[in-house]
């Protein structure tokens, strides 16, 4: 079994308060080490996780692939071993309770009795609340396989190429084609054409990290569309945006991703309040799945 690669990252506490505090810290540390692309890659194996719940797992077990609870790991015939220390997320546990509630008519209009007050009933809602609990690692398990899709590494010759290039042509937002460019840009994304342009006579590899990247530009930094938004994003925002989601995408499919690396993320990061960060990071994720 592979050495265990847990960080020495620890939650302050269990309550909610705690974890959120510890959290924090956590998106700010990623941005000021190397740790920055280890949460992509904890993304792309989690992408249907929750901001939250994919920060957690990547500040406490980044090498994480598969995580359920203690009894669902029993279920499927493993047993956590001894002495494995869990990994916590946050889980939906809503309440229901019941209040009074005006009847409404077909327009949406309190329907009124003979004395001209709002007719009321009683409902049941559900109101949102979290816990945190402990999941484990496959890698924490032992006992019967689990058959897990994991795709193979994709080479410089791409033996899939033409599908893969079919699946980005169909997700992205705008129509690709390829041209010759000058200077040294692999492709772009033109505002004004709404298309995407990719340099012609790249590896195939190349040719579709060139694709993620520039249909997440398409998808996220449209001039016309951010501007109807009223977001306003810089350059460097929107290069690691962009950048990121191609790198989750990419590991997600195995895709070599030696040559990517983020050395001006410190810098980015660093004129950023927390909530902007957060709102980047979860973009990322979303676009990503």
């Amino acid at each position: 079994m592979e050495e265990n690669r847990n960080t020495s990252f620890q939650l302050k506490g269990r309550d909610m308060d705690s974890i959120l505090q510890s959290l924090e810290e956590g998106v700010s540390e990623i941005f000021t080490s190397e740790r920055y692309t280890e949460y992509l890659q904890t993304m792309a194996k989690f992408h249907n996780y929750s901001f939250n719940n994919t920060m957690l797992i990547a500040l406490q077990r980044p090498d994480a692939t598969l995580v359920t609870g203690y009894r669902n790991w029993q279920s499927m015939g493993r047993q956590v071993m001894k002495g494995e220390k869990g990994i916590t997320i946050i889980a939906p546990t809503p309440i229901k309770k019941k209040q009074m509630q005006e009847v409404l008519d077909k327009e949406g209009r309190p329907v009124l009795n003979e004395n001209g007050d709002s007719i009321m009933k009683e409902v049941e809602v559900k109101i949102p609340r979290f816990k945190a609990i402990t999941v484990f690692d496959i890698a924490q398990t032992v006992g019967d396989p689990i058959e897990l899709m994991v795709p193979e590494e994709l080479k410089e010759a791409v033996n899939n190429y033409d599908l893969f290039m079919e699946a980005i042509t169909e997700v992205s937002p705008v129509p690709i084609r390829f041209d010759e460019i000058s200077g040294n840009a692999k492709g772009y994304y033109h505002n004004e054409d709404k298309e995407i342009v990719i340099r012609k006579g790249m590896s195939e590899s190349q040719t579709i990290k060139t694709a993620i990247h520039e249909s997440g530009h398409a998808r996220l930094h449209d001039r016309d569309e951010m501007k109807a938004k009223g977001e306003k994003k810089d350059r460097m925002t929107a290069e690691v945006e962009a950048e990121s989601v191609a790198y989750c995408v990419c590991c997600a499919f195995g895709l070599d991703t030696s040559e990517y690396s983020f050395p001006y993320i410190a810098n980015w990061s660093s004129g950023k309040d927390m909530k902007e960060l957060k709102s980047s990071m979860d973009l990322i994720r979303r676009t990503a799945g």
